[in-house]
């Protein structure tokens, strides 16, 4: 009988400390987000301009007053704390979210967008390295990058929509140009925008409808292939600015160019294109 207590006592205490465990497990480890109350949301993200964490009472920016009043509107439609902090990284991108909450938050918007790439590669030795294979959405559908395998790509990392007229130039002119869109080439235009905002956009202006446009909402990718923080970027670490990469029918980065005076360089492409 005594036999049977004891087993019993360890039994429950093991079972206690298995559940004490996991109870108070780090959330980076367990890959689940704590739950958050409103007030605390705000200074988990970053202002792209200067770095510093939201203050609902200290607006320092246009874009600052963007983020908060994002964050409001998530929080008016009875979204989860948790969710508000998903949603809201997946809007302006990881690298807004403070450094302590980066790798936890991260892993859950990985665990969510399956078809977001595993590897990362560095802008300045890219060339001769794989492109990191993606799924994104473009304005009909997905995209995979790997689908494409065969002909040679181009992709083109920007600002989108707030980056006028440069960025939208390059992306017409990207989108029409047959020497970069035939039986060999496709070309890709990369923005951190909502789709339903582009589709506002081309409806306006008709000679963006032949742009191939795929949306980094999350800035997963753009964050893979190392363009956060180049020269051309005008709100580093947040947002590219004018990227190119060549990649051949093999899958191998051929050519990589960031211009910060933002021009439009079909020219150079196409030459690159023809050196593969």
């Amino acid at each position: 009988m005594k036999k049977k207590i004891c087993f019993a006592a360890a039994l429950a205490i093991a079972i206690t400390t298995v559940f004490a465990y996991f109870m108070i497990l780090p959330a980076s480890l367990t890959g689940k987000v704590v739950s958050f109350e409103p007030d605390e949301i705000y200074p988990m993200f970053l202002c792209p301009c200067c770095g510093q964490p939201l203050d609902k009472e200290n607006i320092c920016c246009g874009m600052a007053e963007e983020m908060i009043d994002y964050i409001d509107a998530q929080i008016a439609a009875g979204l989860s704390g948790n969710d508000v902090i998903i949603k809201t990284a997946e809007r302006f991108g990881i690298n807004s979210v403070i450094e302590p909450e980066r790798e936890r938050i991260a892993a859950e918007l990985a665990r969510r967008n399956p078809g977001l790439p595993d590897e990362k590669i560095s802008f300045s030795s890219a060339v001769g390295e794989k492109a990191p294979d993606f799924t994104l959405e473009s304005i009909e559908g997905s995209v995979k990058l790997s689908d494409y395998l065969g002909k040679n790509i181009v992709l083109f990392f920007n600002e989108g929509s707030m980056c006028y007229p440069a960025c939208w130039n390059q992306m017409a002119e990207l989108g029409s140009d047959e020497r970069l869109n035939n039986d060999d080439t496709v070309s890709f235009s990369i923005v951190t925008d909502q789709k339903s905002e582009w589709k506002s956009i081309i409806s306006r202006v008709p000679k963006l409808s032949e742009a191939k446009i795929l949306f980094d909402t999350t800035r997963t990718v753009s964050s893979s292939y190392d363009v956060l923080n180049l020269k051309s970027s005008m709100h580093p670490g947040s947002y590219p600015g004018h990227t190119y990469f060549v990649i051949d029918k093999q899958g191998v980065i051929r050519y990589t160019l960031d211009d910060p005076k933002m021009a439009i360089w079909n020219d150079r492409l196409s030459a690159e294109l023809k050196n593969l």
